[in-house]
């Protein structure tokens, strides 16, 4: 698998770097949550994160006054499992090198996505990129990684309770969170949408 740079033309597609703010005080907080030996730990919406100067200049101009919520997403992480897209962009800062494997939402065909479409990118450490509302992805990739992520406030909490109508409705498995599990991942065997066809892509040997 080819891992290409945020900072390549072919990241166009899916997002674009984030600059002209300071994230020097919110990235010494991100230090200071918890980093687990194993797996993954993700906090939606984090009040030290979510006070700093940064946290409140993307509340206002990145996402245009919307409330926000600003948590993290700590761990290690060599596998794809799944991918999942939202209403509305979603910012990651990288306090650690880490890669992201994402995908296209217009190339989901009748429910399924074939994981030989995935790309994987590399986010260097200190660098913050905007993930399109139509970009699948899921967590990144990386071994001991920090990673700031910025929604929009209620993203990823309890799922509302729905009458299914459609088959993108089967996907909804947490509030504004619209989820493709691999059959082999965890999710899958609590009852996530298994949409993800191909293989289950590894990136143990390219971190």
């Amino acid at each position: 698998m080819k891992i290409y740079s945020v900072f390549d033309p072919v990241f166009a597609s899916y997002g674009k770097v984030i600059d002209g703010y300071d994230f020097s005080e919110i990235l010494e907080k991100l230090e200071e949550t918890p980093l687990p030996e194993a797996g993954i730990c993700y906090v939606p919406g984090n009040p030290v994160l979510e006070a700093t100067p940064a946290a409140k200049e993307l509340a206002v101009n990145f996402f245009g006054g919307m409330p926000i919520q600003i948590g993290y997403c700590n761990g290690s992480n060599q596998m794809l499992n799944c991918l999942e897209y939202h209403r509305n962009s979603e910012i990651d800062l990288a306090d650690t090198d880490m890669i992201l494997l994402l995908g296209q939402e217009a190339e989901i065909v009748n429910g399924k996505f074939d994981t030989a479409r995935v790309r994987a990118f590399l986010v260097p450490k200190g660098t913050a990129v905007e993930l399109f509302a139509t970009s699948l992805h899921y967590a990144p990739c990386g071994y001991r990684f920090r990673c700031l992520v910025a929604l929009p406030r209620g993203t990823n909490t309890g799922k509302p309770a729905i009458k299914v109508k459609n088959q993108e409705d089967q996907m909804l498995w947490a509030c504004n969170k619209w989820l493709l599990c691999h059959p082999e991942a965890e999710e899958a065997g609590k009852g996530a949408y298994i949409g993800l066809t191909g293989e289950n892509l590894v990136v143990r040997d390219l971190i």
